[in-house]
């Protein structure tokens, strides 16, 4: 298990800002998406070294673009906020295991949105049984049990799931 933080934003909100006063709408949603998709091949990048480097566990995996599309490598990068790991809050312990704002500069809102806006954070599954999967619907109980566990109120939990 691992985990990883990465952004290909910092400086874009100036450089964005500085076009949308000069009127280039354009520029800046481009830049944007640049920086969205930028960010996401290098989180996708990270974990490829991750498999053939690094961890080693898949040195020889050769595959082509339409699998790794469709994430036929072995393990996963789970991120908080997404279906199968639900809790905003967790962003907050990988900050502090990580040192992200300090190494990066990256930062958390006070609605634990990630900034800059182009930032990606997670975890690193390697195991071969690993698949995504969405938990569904969070009954009464279920939220009860998890604010015990997390030391919050069921208040807050639905807050932040």
């Amino acid at each position: 298990m691992g985990a990883f933080a990465v952004t290909a934003g910092l400086g874009c909100d100036e450089w964005c800002k500085a076009l949308e006063d000069e009127g280039d709408d354009y520029k800046s949603i481009m830049i944007k998406a640049v920086a969205d998709r930028l960010v996401e091949a290098f989180a996708e990048y990270l974990h490829e070294k991750i498999r053939k480097e690094y961890w080693g566990y898949a040195e020889d995996e050769a595959l082509s673009t339409e699998q790794l599309i469709h994430e036929r490598y072995q393990g996963i990068r789970p991120a908080p906020g997404y279906p199968s790991q639900p809790d905003h809050t967790e962003k907050v312990t990988l900050w502090r295991l990580l040192g992200v704002e300090e190494a990066t500069g990256m930062q958390l809102t006070d609605s634990l949105a990630m900034w800059p806006a182009a930032s990606v954070s997670g975890m690193y599954l390697a195991n071969s049984n690993c698949k995504y999967f969405s938990i569904g619907e969070i009954q009464e109980d279920q939220i009860q049990d998890y604010a015990v566990r997390k030391g919050m109120t069921a208040d807050e939990v639905k807050q932040w799931i």
